[in-house]
């Protein structure tokens, strides 16, 4: 171990000067050497980052003997962080099953205490990997809400983690649901993450890019390649390139206000990152919001699925097409005193879900079969 009594700083000796320029070649040749790629290869990912063109004979340069400019450097570091550079991620889990209202009743739907208009009740449920509550519906839906806290070095890490660890939620939640009920033919439909990120290792352009693909990480992940030996490879190769290239696909909403957070929403999840916590939006405002619109999406599938097998839709006594439509204004109508931001994520998780369509087929079947 080092003498700390023979340690010298080197900000008192006056005569030290850092080799800057050697420090800069050092530090784009191991950040290209760390990627695996060629120069050519660098010089095209490094391109749309500075916005001008990079050559392969430039970074071959850069690298032994010119200086590199400041933004290639910066764009060098982006793209690889460091071995110590890991990114904090609240995973918020939102899985789904319909028990049935008898089952939700005797689980404790409906009884005190209970929580926003949807009239929720929460109790308290065990997960190895994280803090999970089970959210009780009185039309018969079940919703585990699994916290997760992660930190990963790349997206892509996230991503297959997300995939491979959805078919045991499910699987978990399908069988502590079978021995809570003791109804054998329940089983947990789909699962719904929502990331809250509140340490990033990137900035800037590539923040905004990063936020958006966590909340649609298939585009990271091959659905025929999740449980091959080269899907993270592969997966980090796709990240690397989209962060330089950007990724902005139709479909996804933005919710994130400049300055104060960042926040996009598609069909595969949710992402959020607070800029300036004292202006976001909250975690709990997010969670909320979440489980007003996972737990009606699970009982208009359940409908849904009796008219898709040629019945005759069964509602839950008390939640028939009235309440639907009472849940559609709630969820797609502003109220008095929301926020302009709030307002914002509601719609973006409203659309992006699909859920108003879902709720319309179900509010137009079960007026027909009432007349």
């Amino acid at each position: 171990m080092a003498d700390s009594n023979r340690v010298i700083d080197l900000r008192t000796r006056s005569t030290y000067t850092p080799d800057c320029a050697t420090l800069a070649r050092n530090r784009l040749a191991l950040a290209r050497q760390s990627l695996g790629l060629t120069t050519a290869e660098f010089a095209d990912i490094l391109t749309p980052m500075v916005g001008w063109p990079v050559t392969a004979d430039a970074v071959e340069a850069w690298e032994s003997s010119l200086v590199p400019p400041g933004d290639v450097v910066v764009a060098a570091s982006a793209v690889t962080p460091t071995s110590s550079g890991r990114a904090g991620v609240r995973s918020h889990k939102f899985i789904a099953a319909y028990i049935g209202a008898e089952a939700a009743t005797k689980l404790g739907a409906g009884a005190e205490p209970v929580s926003g208009w949807l009239k929720r009740t929460t109790i308290a449920a065990e997960h190895p990997s994280g803090a999970c509550e089970l959210h009780l519906l009185p039309f018969g839906v079940a919703i585990y809400h699994l916290v997760e806290d992660l930190e990963v070095a790349t997206i892509a890490s996230l991503a297959v983690w997300r995939y491979r660890s959805y078919r045991e939620n499910l699987a978990w939640a399908t069988t502590n649901l079978r021995q809570l009920t003791g109804d054998a033919n329940i089983t947990a439909s789909y699962v719904l993450s929502a990331y809250w990120l509140h340490t990033p290792i990137w900035a800037g352009r590539m923040l905004d890019t990063a936020v958006r693909i966590i909340s649609s990480p298939r585009v990271l992940v091959d659905r025929g390649q999740e449980c091959s030996d080269t899907v993270l490879a592969t997966a980090e190769q796709a990240e690397r390139e989209l962060l330089a290239e950007g990724f902005a696909p139709r479909e996804m909403q933005a919710f994130g206000v400049d300055g104060v957070a960042t926040g996009y929403s598609s069909w595969s999840g949710v992402a959020y990152h607070p800029l300036d916590p004292a202006r976001s939006l909250s975690e709990d405002e997010l969670v909320e919001c979440e489980l007003s619109i996972q737990s009606m999406w699970a009982y208009c599938e359940y409908l849904n699925h009796q008219v898709e097998q040629g019945h005759a839709p069964v509602a839950s006594p008390g939640y028939g097409w009235r309440f639907l439509r009472a849940a559609r204004s709630r969820l797609a109508n502003p109220r008095p005193q929301e926020t302009g931001q709030h307002c914002a994520m509601r719609d973006a998780i409203l659309h992006t879900s699909g859920l108003l369509g879902h709720l319309d087929q179900a509010i137009e079947a079960l007026r027909e079969d009432s007349q």
